[in-house]
């Protein structure tokens, strides 16, 4: 059990969270939902990374949602902060070490089709690792041949969708492909995104969902769209503007998390 497991575990007391969750720029309206138990800075916790964008509360929080008990990873450790693909390595070997057996991951990403703009929800069904990284590399036994076939799990996927069908609230399926940052894509980027079956880009997740399937998590994943990709609309990027939309579309999936919560999607 790794330090940051034994350390969590005194703090979360006897019952065990349904799920985690690892929220991404601007998607702090979930947080602010919560019956919350504790707050824990990452500083505090054996071996958590420390982000330093801008956006990212870098906090863990513990609490009730959805009449639930969760886990809710406020903040992540990009790639393209330390060149480190398993920068969030103790963070989900932590959740795992916990008895979590399912975790959501949310991110802030950019559209590729011009059916799904700004302040959209999109189910992550598949992914595409752009960046050639990968978090299992160094890696020293053969479970790091991890199976990525049903790398997001069918059945919460299928929860997280009759959830937002329940509220009325629209969603997207789609793939979502993994360039490094911390650039934004060139418009020629996002062609070739379009091409090779992309639904939308972003910068983080991917090493997470490797990193959680290792450990044998369940994972269902969201992304927040906050603008196009570039050359779609003639204008620059920029991650004022990924802070400025995030939580418009956030506090859409964040009511879609606590009915998924709600419905028992999460128990066992």
């Amino acid at each position: 059990m790794s330090p940051a497991t034994d350390f969590l575990k005194d703090r979360i007391g006897g019952e065990t969270p349904v799920a985690a969750m690892v929220l991404g720029s601007g998607l702090g309206d979930l947080t602010a939902r919560v019956a919350v138990a504790a707050r824990i800075p990452f500083a505090e916790i054996p071996g958590f990374p420390v982000s330093a964008v801008s956006g990212h509360a870098g906090e863990v929080v513990l609490g009730r949602l959805g009449g639930r008990s969760v886990m809710i990873v406020s903040g992540r450790a990009h790639y393209y902060e330390s060149g480190d693909a398993a920068a969030m390595r103790p963070v989900i070997e932590a959740i795992a070490g916990l008895g979590i057996g399912r975790l959501l991951l949310t991110n802030s990403a950019g559209s590729v089709r011009a059916d799904i703009p700004p302040g959209s929800v999109m189910i992550i069904e598949d992914h595409i690792a752009f960046s050639g990284m990968n978090p299992l590399i160094g890696e020293a036994s053969d479970s790091r041949f991890v199976g990525m076939t049903r790398a997001y799990d069918e059945g919460l996927r299928a929860g997280l969708a009759a959830a937002a069908t329940t509220l009325g609230e629209p969603v997207f399926g789609g793939v979502y492909m993994w360039f490094s940052g911390p650039s934004f894509e060139t418009p020629a980027e996002i062609r070739m995104a379009c091409i090779l079956g992309a639904d939308a880009v972003g910068m983080s997740t991917v090493p997470e969902t490797i990193l959680a399937r290792f450990f044998g998590l369940k994972v269902v994943a969201a992304s927040v769209i906050t603008n196009f990709g570039a050359g779609m609309t003639g204008a620059e990027l920029s991650h004022d503007e990924t802070k400025e939309m995030a939580p418009k579309g956030g506090a859409r999936l964040s009511r879609i998390v606590e009915a998924m919560l709600a419905e028992g999607a999460f128990d066992a």
